[in-house]
C-alpha cells in the first residue's frame, strides 16, 4: 500500500443502503479492503441464485484484469472497483450487447453527476473527452436449467496517481477529480451506478439490446470516423456506423457492411 496517500475509510455499508433506497433489497453486497480480482472472487464461488444481484467490492486489487488479458491497476483511494453477478433466464440475448448496457449505464451515473462530453467506446470503455475514465468485462458463466450467470466487472477512476503508469493503454486515461473537483463518497457513487444498472439490465434481459440501441448510438464515441478492428484474425479498416440491435459494431468498407462482435478484438481511430 502507497503510505504517501491518506489511508482510505472502511465502507458505510449503511449508508449504501439508504442511499439505494428501494432498491436496498435487490442486491447483497459484499465489502472487502483486498483480493485479487473482484470478478475472480465471483466467479470462483457463485452464490447460490436467491432473487437478488450479488456485488462484490474490493477497496483495491491486486490481480484486477481487463479485457484481452490485461490488468487493471487499482492504487488505494484511486479507483472504485467492484463486479455484478446478474442472472439471466435461460434464452436470454447473452453476451450479446451485455457489455454496451453496462456502459451506457456507468454514462448516465457520470452525466447525472455532472460530467460532459461522456462517450462509449465499443465494446466496454467509457470515455470523457476522449480520455477513457472507466471499464468494463464481462464475464459468463452457465448454470443449469439454461440459466446464464454473467460477472460484470467495472472499474471507475476516482483519483489516479500523478505518476500512475498504466501498461497497454493505448490512449489518454482520465478520473473523477479531474472531471468534477470534488468527489462524491464510495457509496454514494456505488449507489448511483446500481440505481442505473438495474433497471438497464432488467429491459435488457427481458426485451435485449434494441430498445437500448439509440441511447448507445447517441454516446459513440467513434460515430462516423474512420476505425480499424483488429484482432481474431480480423484486420477491418472502415467507417464506424455505430452498432446494430444485437450489439455488434458496424463498420462500412468501401460499399459493404462489416459486422464485428465483442470478442479479442480492439478498436481505434484509423491512421
Amino acid at each position: 500500500m502507497d503510505t504517501s496517500r491518506p489511508p482510505v475509510p472502511d465502507p458505510d455499508l449503511t449508508a449504501l443502503a439508504a442511499a439505494l433506497g428501494s432498491l436496498a433489497a435487490a442486491f447483497d453486497i459484499r465489502w472487502v479492503e483486498e483480493c485479487a480480482s473482484t470478478n475472480s472472487a465471483l466467479l470462483d464461488a457463485l452464490p447460490e441464485n436467491d432473487g437478488r444481484a450479488h456485488v462484490f467490492v474490493a477497496t483495491r486489487q491486486s490481480a484486477g484484469r481487463g479485457r484481452r488479458g490485461r490488468q487493471w491497476l487499482a492504487w488505494p483511494g484511486a479507483s472504485l472497483t467492484f463486479s455484478v453477478l446478474w442472472r439471466f433466464a435461460p434464452g436470454a440475448p447473452v453476451p450479446a450487447g451485455l457489455s454496451l448496457v453496462v456502459g451506457l449505464a456507468l454514462a448516465c451515473t457520470l452525466e447525472k453527476l455532472g460530467v460532459s462530453a461522456v462517450t462509449l467506446k465499443w465494446p466496454n470503455d467509457v470515455l470523457v473527452n476522449g480520455a477513457k475514465i472507466s471499464g468494463i468485462l464481462v464475464e459468463v458463466s452457465p448454470e443449469r436449467g439454461g440459466t446464464l450467470a454473467a460477472v460484470i466487472g467495472i472499474g471507475l477512476n476516482l483519483r489516479l496517481p500523478a505518476d500512475a503508469a498504466i501498461p497497454d493503454q493505448g490512449g489518454s486515461v482520465t478520473d473523477l477529480t479531474r472531471e468534477l473537483g470534488e468527489v462524491p463518497s464510495r457509496e454514494m457513487l456505488l449507489a448511483a451506478i446500481l440505481s442505473e444498472l438495474h433497471p438497464m439490465l432488467t429491459a435488457y434481459g427481458g426485451s435485449g439490446f434494441g430498445l437500448l440501441r439509440e441511447t448507445w448510438q447517441q454516446r459513440n464515441a467513434f460515430a462516423n470516423l474512420p476505425v480499424r478492428v483488429s484482432g481474431d484474425g480480423l484486420d477491418v479498416t472502415g467507417s464506424c456506423l455505430g452498432v446494430d440491435e444485437e450489439g455488434a459494431l458496424l463498420v462500412r468498407v468501401g460499399d459493404g457492411m462489416h459486422r464485428v462482435y465483442a470478442g479479442d478484438v480492439s478498436l481505434r481511430h484509423a491512421s
